[in-house]
């Protein structure tokens, strides 16, 4: 026992992706087992989320100028053009058009079924019909709705939520909480003397079933409407899709074909209502240059007679043709801006076009102005007086044709918007999207059973490899791999509830027999015998042959270890005794299916001699001491010279002693064995015992003065992450 004490560990556990990928193969049943879970609660989730159906259909916006005034060839008309789409989808959109029609559809009103809690719309969306056991309950299943055309509620009452209550064969109650309102059938307005009214067209549920029934604001439908409806330009320029959402298929269906039959009314009163405005203007003008080319006429007639019907030469002739032409072009465009001016700014492009045009004209009449100028006097009143009878003339008849055309407009008007498709509901629901939910829900289920594994891989801080005890100063003397065979003889096949408590306490305990005998090629007995050739030469500079077996913890394996190990060491020939130092709780003579009384305590206190203590085996060489009765002084015992003196015979009389021990974190007494000793192994459990309690074991331990040679790993399981980097164990037949 000169050994000195090894080093202080520096243990600290590697993240290596080898070995957690190799974590991940033997937690392959929990990764999928959570998937699975994940999987069922996406189908589930999937399957109670109501169906969401579409509605479409497409809309021509044509593109037709209906105005008055036409300006060809004038810039900005083609961005006019352009946007007419844009205008009318927003027009479409607008409270106008969607409050007319959420007041023909009514839906302010609101209806919702009450279902099954978290299973109702998974059941209801599969088309299950209520259940012969769920008749009395409230809850509304497939195939039962309610139509509700009609409702009113008096002015400062509630507006929801009422109860409908399905009586059978149609008839119903609406109740508020607890208040019977009225009682009716399907079919029949009814209405109470308080002021509320209700006319429900359809009614088709069992009696019990109960619907809640409220009213919204006009503006909250018409902002509901808004959000499910959708639009787009289809391929043409002039092509618009319209998609409405919703989860009532009929109501989708119709509310989108009023939603189009509004806003067709609108645009046809739209243009109708311009060409109104357009004819107002035009009889407002009309009388007015009426006279204007009365006048006109009759002073050129008084001017002629007075100078005996003066004539204009052939050269004033043209110049009146022209000053005409630009007084006509002038008149025309004074109306343009009028028309303009009510629907555009100065400042607008479209405006501007149409001054800079006018200011040329201008330009071109002045130039004239100043020719004419030079004209006589005679010739210049002449073809002022012609010039006044003829543009008033050209102006009269063209506003006596426009306003003709407009009169035509004005019957014949209907609007630039066409119906191509009207509303169609598609045959399957847009959401929710299953097989798209599921997939996630399973790929999230992958997360986190990963995030699971990864969190145990982080927080497992136990022996699993032999490296990880050489890191902690201990050489490991064999790594005995984990036996079925032991777990079957420990575990039992008799029947009977004596025989099932044995067996438990047999399974806990870890020993029944030996299993060097029953299954001596075994791979942990194959182990042992390693562990015996190892320990041949490591005891061959130990002070005794005096070999002690401790642990850490219970349920390490040191009784398993004890005892086939002086098994294998008997079978070479050698004379072998195994001693069960643990007074409190040993368990050693299972193995030899013998009793614990008669053992190491009364041979202590001298109840009992060393011949009457020690006991035969089924194998040739080997004897064992048991425990005997549990004193209540353990430590104190040990402490006594008595034993000192009983390891000093058994030394003179065996080959080899081996003493099985109490744990060392749990008790003193491996500390007062070990001191008696010329050999102390370590015991550590696969996947059991931590790093930082090794690194305590081994403090204690040299507290005490006892120095560990080395450590056993026992019960080691060949997994992914243990073989990844490792030597497996294989057997050799």
């Amino acid at each position: 026992m000169t050994d000195s004490p090894p080093s202080k560990p520096t243990y600290a556990p590697d993240i290596d992706l080898g070995h957690f990928f190799g974590w991940l193969v033997d937690c392959k049943w929990l990764i999928l087992f959570v998937i699975f879970l994940f999987g069922v609660g996406g189908y589930l989730y999937a399957g109670s989320q109501p169906r969401i159906y579409s509605a479409d259909s497409l809309v021509q916006v044509e593109s037709k100028d209906s105005t008055l005034i036409n300006l060809p060839g004038m810039s900005g008309q083609a961005s006019l053009e352009e946007n007419r789409t844009l205008t009318e989808i927003g027009i479409l959109k607008s409270r106008m058009v969607l409050g007319g029609a959420v007041d023909r559809e009514n839906l302010t009103i609101r209806v919702t079924p009450r279902r099954l809690y978290f299973l109702g719309n998974f059941l209801v969306n599969r088309g299950v019909s209520v259940p012969s056991l769920m008749r009395d309950h409230p809850y509304v299943w497939a195939n039962e709705f309610v139509d509700v055309s009609r409702f009113e509620v008096p002015e400062g009452a509630s507006r929801g939520p009422y109860i409908i209550r399905s009586e059978g064969d149609g008839g119903y109650t609406l109740l508020q909480g607890e208040r019977v309102l009225f009682t009716g059938q399907a079919g029949e307005t009814l209405h109470s003397d308080d002021g509320y009214r209700l006319f429900v067209q359809r009614l088709e549920a069992h009696a019990g079933a109960e619907f809640l029934l409220s009213l919204s604001t006009r503006l909250s439908a018409i902002n509901a409407l808004k959000s499910s409806l959708s639009s787009s330009q289809a391929e043409g320029e002039w092509l618009v899709n319209l998609r409405l959402t919703g989860q009532d298929r009929t109501q989708i269906e119709d509310t989108l074909n009023t939603i189009m039959e509004v806003f067709l009314a609108q645009n046809i009163e739209r243009q109708s209502a311009q060409a109104d405005r357009q004819l107002q203007f035009l009889a407002e003008q009309i009388p007015q240059v009426s006279e204007q080319l009365s006048a006109s006429e009759s002073n050129l007639n008084d001017y002629r007679a007075q100078r005996d019907s003066v004539d204009l030469d052939f050269q004033t002739e043209a110049m009146l043709n022209n000053l005409v032409t630009i007084e006509n072009q002038l008149s025309d465009i004074e109306f343009q801006r009028i028309e303009l001016g009510q629907r555009f700014t100065s400042g607008h492009p479209t405006y501007q076009v149409l001054v800079n045009k006018k200011q040329r004209l201008e330009e071109s009449k002045a130039e004239l102005e100043i020719q004419i100028h030079d004209l006589p006097e005679t010739q210049q009143e002449i073809l002022r007086l012609e010039r006044a009878a003829r543009v008033n003339q050209e102006i009269y008849i063209q506003l006596l044709n426009k306003q003709q055309e407009m009169r035509l407009i004005q019957a014949g008007t209907v609007g630039n918007v066409r119906i191509l498709d009207s509303a169609v509901v598609q045959p399957w629901p847009i959401a929710p999207l299953s097989s798209r939910i599921v997939s996630r829900s399973l790929l999230m289920g992958l997360f986190v059973a990963i995030a699971i594994v990864l969190a145990r891989y982080l927080l497992n801080r136990s022996i699993e490899v032999p490296k990880q005890l050489e890191d902690q100063g201990l050489p490991v003397y064999a790594a005995v791999p984990l036996s079925v065979e032991q777990k079957k003889l420990s575990g039992g096949f008799k029947t009977g509830s004596h025989y099932r408590k044995r067996a438990a306490l047999r399974q806990r305990i870890g020993l029944c027999d030996l299993l060097a005998l029953r299954s001596p090629n075994d791979l942990s007995i194959e182990a042992i015998r390693s562990l015996r050739t190892s320990l041949h030469f490591a005891m061959m500079d130990a002070d005794n042959n005096r070999l002690m077996i401790t642990g850490s913890s219970p349920t390490v394996g040191k009784s398993f270890i004890s005892a086939n190990l002086a098994a294998v060491c008997a079978q070479t020939g050698q004379k072998v005794l195994v001693i069960d130092g643990d007074l409190r709780k040993g368990h050693l003579h299972h193995a030899f299916q013998g009793e614990s009384d008669a053992g190491l305590s009364e041979l202590l206190v001298g109840q009992l001699t060393l011949e009457g203590a020690v006991r035969s085996t089924a194998v040739e060489g080997l004897d064992y001491i048991s425990r005997g009765v549990s004193p209540p002084n353990p430590s104190e015992l040990l402490m006594q010279p008595s034993f000192s003196q009983l390891m000093k015979d058994v030394s003179s009389r065996y080959d080899l002693v081996i003493i099985d021990t109490p744990p060392v974190l749990a008790a003193t007494d491996a500390a007062i064995i070990g001191k008696q000793v010329g050999t102390s192994l370590l015991v550590v459990r696969f996947g059991m015992n931590p790093a930082r309690e090794i690194e305590a074991t081994i403090q204690r331990l040299g507290t005490s003065g006892v120095t560990l040679k080395g450590a056993i790993l026992n019960a080691m399981e060949r997994t992914a992450a243990t073989n990844y980097g490792y030597y497996g164990h294989y057997k050799y037949s």
